[in-house]
């Protein structure tokens, strides 16, 4: 496995208690207006950014998003948002964008918590099935990551299950992941966080800190690395992570990708084998936002803790990752797209097989944290802007 570190200076001092991920205040969903009277329905005109292969054409397509966390597309050519206070609308290939949809569960929307991530079932094209995750709210001020599945209807979401529940449930509002990714085999990954609590990640009692592994209705696959054992949670295929908000099947070999936040450094990608052990907190290439060491690390690496496959030394605040790849005739042919946070790009990773061989950074000039990203099937990106006024934005690649 190789491993690349860019960057040679730690990132600016984050807010101690959110971290680079979250730079904005908690927002009340119950205050949310019922129409769309906030989101605008007219597409802004284009303008060309400059990349390392030449210019590219980017299209505002919505605007008016409160804090937009995931987008998926739909096969008509429409998209899918969730928004973080826990709103999920339809927005028109023009950029008209719907009133709320019902039927979607309440949601803990406090700190880091809300509606996060939304995918396409593998057979939406017949069911109209999707998968969702987000904080759900437990007794007292707790809460965890959720999965769910429902049917897409024109103006709701009918059918809703609840597949996947983090547990235990924990107070605070921090490092709830989250991303859902489907293999080849009939199984939904979904990654969470440890909700800010370090030594969980490592607890195989707990659900915190682990990528799990389901059945596509939500039941345990027989050969999880742990079921049978009676000291782990069978639903865990790898644990010592942080707060993963990246989650992509390499279309040419379907290989399972992930990359998480480290704290005040060491933001990784990794490629997650069944029953392995990322490290964190035990192993970081970061330390806390105070400016001292992680009281738990050990150093870069410890016996029997997996090395990251990629690591920067100067966090980005990873979220959102989407490969573009099989496209011979694009320039961005065989590239990793990864949104960044804190330092409000696209980060565009070249790829040759697994390695990692080269990295840019676009979107830098628009000043926005940039929160999820898909490749459409035309080859153009797509990406979600995270603020107040969040952006739905169309990439071309240069010509």
């Amino acid at each position: 496995m190789r491993i690349l570190i860019l960057g040679t200076t730690m990132a600016t001092l984050c807010m101690p208690m959110l971290g680079c991920e979250a730079r904005r205040p908690s927002v009340d969903a119950t205050a949310a207006p019922a129409d769309a009277s906030r989101a605008s329905t007219a597409a802004a005109a284009a303008r060309m950014v400059a990349s390392q292969l030449g210019e590219v054409r980017v299209t505002t397509i919505a605007s008016g998003l409160e804090h937009p966390w995931s987008v998926a597309l739909l096969p008509d050519g429409d998209f899918l948002v969730t928004e973080r206070p826990g709103r999920m609308r339809r927005i028109r290939a023009k950029g008209v964008v719907s009133a709320p949809l019902t039927g979607v569960p309440g949601v803990f929307a406090q700190g880091q918590g809300g509606l996060l991530d939304v995918v396409l079932a593998p057979d939406f094209a017949s069911s109209k099935r999707i998968y969702f995750s987000y904080a759900e709210p437990g007794e007292g001020d707790t809460a965890g990551t959720a999965a769910a599945t429902a049917t897409l209807g024109a103006t709701s979401l009918e059918n809703v299950k609840v597949i996947y529940r983090q547990l235990p449930k924990l107070e605070g509002g921090n490092h709830f992941g989250s991303r859902i990714a489907f293999d080849r085999s009939g199984h939904v990954f979904i990654s969470q966080g440890e909700r800010n609590d370090r030594p969980t990640a490592q607890k195989l009692d707990m659900l915190q800190g682990k990528l799990v592994r389901l059945n596509l209705d939500g039941s345990v696959p027989k050969d999880n690395p742990f079921v049978g054992r009676g000291d782990a949670r069978p639903e865990i295929w790898s644990y010592g992570h942080r707060n993963m908000q990246g989650l992509a099947i390499d279309p040419r070999t379907g290989k399972l990708w992930e990359s998480e936040h480290g704290p005040r450094g060491g933001d990784e990608v990794n490629l997650p084998q069944a029953g392995r052990n990322y490290g964190w907190p035990v192993i970081t290439h970061g330390i806390n936002y105070s400016g001292f060491p992680i009281p738990e690390a050990v150093g870069t690496s410890a016996p029997g803790m997996e090395q990251p496959h990629h690591v920067w030394l100067k966090s980005p605040a990873l979220s959102g990752m989407a490969f573009l790849v099989e496209r011979p005739q694009s320039k961005w042919n065989n590239s990793l797209f990864l949104g960044a946070l804190s330092d409000g790009s696209l980060i565009r990773l070249s790829l040759d097989g697994d390695r990692v061989v080269g990295e840019e950074r676009l979107l830098k000039e628009l000043g926005a944290r940039i929160r999820d990203v898909r490749v459409g099937a035309d080859g153009s990106v797509y990406v979600l802007t995270d603020e107040a006024d969040g952006r739905l934005l169309r990439l071309e690649p240069p010509h």
